[in-house]
């Protein structure tokens, strides 16, 4: 009879496996983490297209660093056609005013945040501290040096949005102001923001419209004296100015002679 083939002989055993710990099995068995939006992002073959938001930072940058507005400019930075531009912005002179209201909104939240008082003197604090911050904020003056006239046409007419807008935000503060009994509106609402925010821009753009430098206590004290029809003096310079006035007229004979 033929011979069986050999069989080979079995690998020895190795003993028993060691168990795996329920630590180590848990970390086999986690999932990989979900990726951020970034790794997508970045891990993408084609780019995120560019949006209108994306047009309106870089052109904030830009004005913020002193750099003249290009729409043109800043399509291409985008990979966009100009024309798209235009489409989302309407024109040079309404994204300037969007951008610069964009930095004037939230310093006249600072300044209702960073004054006190009620009534005439609160209207007339918060309108003073916004007036100091504009005074010596770079970008805003570098922007009216390089071209006033425009500058002007812009932050003080419909021209733009901001005028408009501040005297929205004075109307609202008088408002409430009212509404909390602390103050008696000497004229309509609508005529009354107009004129303070007419009477802040008169002390903030002084230096171009008629070579004046002007103290921005000053036009505080005009606001309280238009919205309460009196003033409290403060400040030894104040005082100084009043007593020197007191004398000037005694000295006339308490009043001007007629011809």
């Amino acid at each position: 009879m033929p011979k069986s083939p050999a069989r080979k002989p079995a690998a020895p055993s190795k003993g028993p496996s060691r168990p795996v710990s329920a630590k180590r099995a848990a970390v086999q068995a986690k999932p990989a983490p979900a990726q951020t939006r970034l790794g997508q992002a970045l891990r993408e073959s084609t780019p995120r297209r560019a949006t209108p938001l994306d047009l309106f930072r870089a052109a904030r940058r830009g004005w913020i660093a002193g750099e003249r507005l290009d729409i043109g400019a800043l399509a291409a930075e985008l990979g966009i056609g100009r024309a798209t531009a235009f489409r989302w912005v309407g024109s040079r002179e309404q994204l300037l005013g969007e951008v610069v209201w964009s930095l004037c909104e939230p310093l006249l939240q600072q300044a209702a945040a960073a004054t006190s008082g009620r009534g005439p003197r609160r209207v007339a604090a918060i309108c003073e501290y916004a007036i100091r911050a504009m005074l010596v904020y770079p970008p805003l003056r570098r922007f009216i040096e390089q071209d006033a006239e425009f500058a002007l046409r812009l932050l003080t007419s419909k021209q733009g949005p901001v005028q408009e807008r501040v005297i929205g935000q004075v109307r609202e503060l008088l408002r409430h102001q009212a509404d909390q009994g602390a103050l008696v509106l000497p004229l309509n609402v609508d005529t009354l923001s107009y004129l303070i925010v007419r009477l802040c821009e008169s002390f903030l753009y002084a230096d171009v419209i008629s070579g004046q430098r002007v103290d921005a206590a000053e036009a505080g004290l005009a606001i309280e004296l238009l919205l309460s029809g009196k003033v409290e003096p403060r400040g030894k310079a104040l005082r100084s100015e009043a007593g020197k006035a007191s004398s000037a007229r005694r000295r006339g004979g308490g009043g001007n002679s007629r011809a």
